[in-house]
């Protein structure tokens, strides 16, 4: 499957995050408390991996609760996007292995 063929990818995080990154043109993140340099790749999910991984990463009492989540435009990107499991044979999910430009955002949803 070609990137021009691949559904949206989500990325759920912090309103504040993402305003910032549309101010810088990219969003480098990865998750939760760690940048993509830290990382090495943003984590990302498909829609219907989503409500676990909100629940993983956000759902603790000390979770902020302005969140959103954006929906990603795999043709868009410039970095690769890579679906990988976490253990052999698991479950895959997205990554891209670089920063998010604002422009492969097509969508902003509120979470919760």
């Amino acid at each position: 499957m070609t990137s021009d063929e691949q559904p949206s990818v989500l990325h759920i995080t912090e309103r504040r995050l993402w305003e910032a990154a549309r101010d810088r043109g990219a969003y480098t993140w990865s998750t939760r408390g760690r940048t993509l340099a830290e990382e090495g790749f943003v984590h990302c999910s498909t829609r219907a991996q989503l409500p676990r991984v909100a629940a993983f990463l956000y759902g603790a009492p000390d979770a902020p609760d302005d969140l959103v989540v954006l929906v990603v435009d795999p043709a868009r990107l410039d970095a690769p996007l890579v679906y990988e499991a976490v253990e052999p044979g698991g479950e895959e999910f997205p990554h891209v292995y670089g920063p998010i430009p604002v422009g492969a955002v097509v969508g902003v949803e509120d979470w919760r």
